[in-house]
């Protein structure tokens, strides 16, 4: 069986900029993707998400993002996707969903099903997507409504008449009650206090955000999003929502769930239809646990007090979209960096000329 010099897995953004990279490096490689169709996480959000809704998709390395427009999310950036890898002739394989990663005698090999790949480096462009954190709360399997994580939002129109319970105190949840504050009766929940910006979010703001993921990041510790670390802002279209009192009438989290509601601990009750749990994803790293990269403190610990993309624990593997680069336009950077520190690694190893299968 031949060697390939690099794997990717994952063919989100971080992925295709790596293998953009890669290519331009001449490193001969394949990226393995689980989707049966481009276009990554970006497939599976609502549909009544437009392009004018998202943050921003920053543009792949060599191309320009599709407009801020009312195009549906989720046709637009799977077909910007689709057509940069056929301009680019990126080698992606697909569908194939990485089940583990071992490591035989100095060369790492990725399993997905019977069939295996042999790589000298690897980089794990997985995400966070394909895993919700969903946490427990005592009586939630009593519940007689709904309960939805972000992951299977169906759209507004899904919850209108019925009074909708938002879990979560980050972006995905100030989006929800946005939009669904202005069509049906809601109540917001958090862990801790909303952090609220006053001020416009300029490059030097988000660079101190990023310093602070990036901290951890070299502790060893489990990467935090960025955006965790912003603080909240409301854009235009949930100002309707905030003129309702959508978001004053914020209240700290309960202690149980019953078959018709929630219960704080001083005693009171509130009546919902439904339970949205906007509390984020963890990363998708579970098929790299063969290789012990994880620190005694629970993260993935990453080179260059955190800025980089190579693991510490083994610098043959490269992560994006982890950490500080989980964003559209950390997972550009970390692409080029990643690719960059394969060659590394390829370069103090020089191997046989190596075939990609």
């Amino acid at each position: 069986m031949s060697i390939l010099d690099s794997l990717v897995i994952g063919a989100g953004q971080a992925g295709l900029s790596t293998s953009y990279h890669l290519m331009r490096l001449g490193v001969r490689h394949v990226v393995l993707d689980a989707d049966d169709e481009p276009g990554g996480a970006w497939r599976h959000r609502w549909d009544a998400l437009t392009m004018r809704d998202v943050h921003g998709v920053a543009e792949l390395p060599g191309d320009t993002p599709p407009p801020r427009d009312d195009q549906r999310a989720n046709q637009a950036v799977p077909a910007y996707f689709a057509a940069y890898e056929r301009a680019h002739a990126l080698p992606v394989v697909r569908p194939v969903r990485v089940d583990r990663v071992d490591d035989e005698d100095g060369i790492l090999v990725v399993r997905a099903g019977d069939r295996e790949w042999r790589t000298r480096t690897l980089v794990n462009a997985t995400g966070t997507w394909t895993h919700p954190f969903l946490p427990h709360y005592p009586g939630m399997e009593t519940f007689l409504g709904e309960q939805l994580h972000t992951v299977d939002y169906p759209g507004p129109a899904h919850f209108v008449g019925r009074r909708v319970l938002v879990v979560g105190g980050g972006a995905s949840a100030v989006q929800f009650l946005g939009a669904l504050a202005p069509l049906t009766e809601t109540l917001w929940v958090t862990r801790r206090e909303p952090v609220w910006r006053t001020d416009d979010f300029t490059p030097e703001a988000g660079a101190a955000a990023v310093a602070l993921v990036e901290q951890r990041v070299a502790r060893g510790l489990p990467p935090q999003s960025v955006v965790s670390v912003t603080g909240l802002m409301l854009r235009p279209q949930e100002r309707e929502a905030e003129r309702l009192g959508a978001y004053a009438a914020r209240r700290p989290m309960f202690e149980r769930i019953e078959p018709d509601g929630v219960r704080w601990a001083d005693g009171s009750f509130e009546r919902v239809d439904v339970i949205l749990w906007a509390t984020g994803f963890r990363p998708a790293i579970g098929h790299l646990a063969p290789l012990h990269l994880r620190s005694a403190a629970g993260g993935i610990q990453l080179d260059r007090g955190g800025r980089g993309t190579t693991s510490v624990a083994d610098p043959r593997v490269q992560l994006v979209g982890y950490g500080p680069s989980a964003s559209t336009i950390g997972a550009n950077r970390a692409g080029r960096s990643a690719a960059k520190g394969v060659q590394r690694v390829l370069m103090a190893k020089p191997a046989e000329s190596t075939t990609a299968r």
